[in-house]
């Protein structure tokens, strides 16, 4: 029985213990590794990675620990391969504005956002986590965000939002939710990493844009 039946049979059934969600992305080495080529040849093209060196330090770095406790530390060697340059005066943040960050960047294509990225581009809406006893990807069942302190994904997010915050130059831009009560949460991800880690020294000037849907605000 495949993997993915099997998933698929078990959350028909209901045997998904509380507190998890989708296990490892079906084929994810296939997919990032792809990924990094695609990146290089159509997206920046002039870039140069080892695709397989970076799913190597990847797979390390999530095999290493508990799924549990995967730290940013652990994800160093792995961004370490991948370091490039970020142009000055483009850099786009966002807060619960992903579907209009979208349309926005795809308007000003000017703008680099987190998913521009080598980083953000290949690991982009995938789940990743370990098995329990052995050093394999798990492809039942992830544990959610909120039930680690150290969850394998969001470490490599948070480690992506530092070194991407870190880079910004020049003016930049912040896309905030007007539509919900809280615009500027300090808990998200802007507002405990990439709020931070912006550079004084490196940046000029910050474009706050507070956007609301046609709806109306969501109290």
């Amino acid at each position: 029985m495949s993997r993915v039946l099997k998933y698929c049979i078990m959350l028909l059934l209901g045997f998904c213990p509380l507190g998890d969600q989708l296990g490892t992305t079906p084929n994810i080495k296939d997919i990032v590794v792809g990924r990094c080529y695609n990146y290089m040849t159509l997206i920046n093209p002039g870039t140069r990675y080892e695709c397989e060196d970076i799913w190597t330090h990847f797979e390390d770095a999530v095999f290493r620990q508990p799924s549990c406790n995967v730290t940013v530390e652990d994800y160093r060697q792995m961004f370490h391969s991948m370091t490039q340059n970020q142009p000055c005066h483009r850099s786009l943040f966002w807060s619960k504005t992903r579907p209009l960050m979208h349309s926005y960047a795809a308007v000003m294509k000017h703008l680099w956002t987190l998913e521009d990225t080598l980083a953000g581009y290949m690991f982009n809406d995938l789940i990743w986590c370990r098995q329990q006893e052995d050093a394999d990807f798990d492809f039942s069942a992830c544990p959610e965000w909120s039930a680690c302190p150290n969850h394998p994904v969001y470490s490599l997010w948070r480690q992506a939002s530092q070194n991407f915050a870190e880079m910004a130059c020049g003016n930049v831009t912040v896309l905030l939710n007007g539509s919900i009560s809280n615009a500027f949460n300090r808990r998200s991800m802007f507002g405990t990493v990439e709020l931070d880690s912006l550079d004084p020294q490196r940046v000029d000037y910050v474009n706050i844009q507070v956007v609301a849907s046609l709806g109306g605000p969501q109290m």
